[in-house]
């Protein structure tokens, strides 16, 4: 089956062309390409996870994020944080997040709370 561990980026985007082109194939589960594809995907998995981390996005970003995915506006997020000015305010990184904010953000938007504790970095 001459299957190796994935090492560097070139073996990845090697590994990764080769699950592509199995994937289109759509190989039974238990045939030979079955079980490299399942392979394959395992050992990519793993190389992701040890080379590819995700950092949390920064609190601002992510309640930006989400009043983009939700449609909101400022004065949506005037019951949740404050009149308009403090809104402002937090998004233009001039007044930190409280807790009752936090708190009020995450029940209200589903933002999770430790991306919101987390510390804002600058513009």
């Amino acid at each position: 089956m001459d299957i190796r561990p994935i090492h560097t980026e070139a073996d990845y985007k090697a590994t990764l062309k080769e699950i592509s082109a199995l994937m289109e194939s759509d190989p039974d589960l238990g045939t030979p390409e079955g079980d490299r594809l399942d392979i394959l995907a395992t050992l990519v998995q793993a190389y992701e996870a040890k080379h590819m981390t995700i950092t949390a996005p920064d609190p601002v970003e992510a309640i930006k994020f989400r009043m983009d995915q939700s449609g909101l506006s400022v004065k949506d997020l005037e019951p949740i944080i404050g009149k308009s000015n403090r809104v402002y305010e937090i998004l233009n990184r001039k007044r930190p997040l409280t807790l009752a904010m936090i708190r009020r953000l995450h029940k209200s938007l589903g933002i999770p709370a430790d991306v919101l504790i987390a510390e804002t970095t600058a513009d």
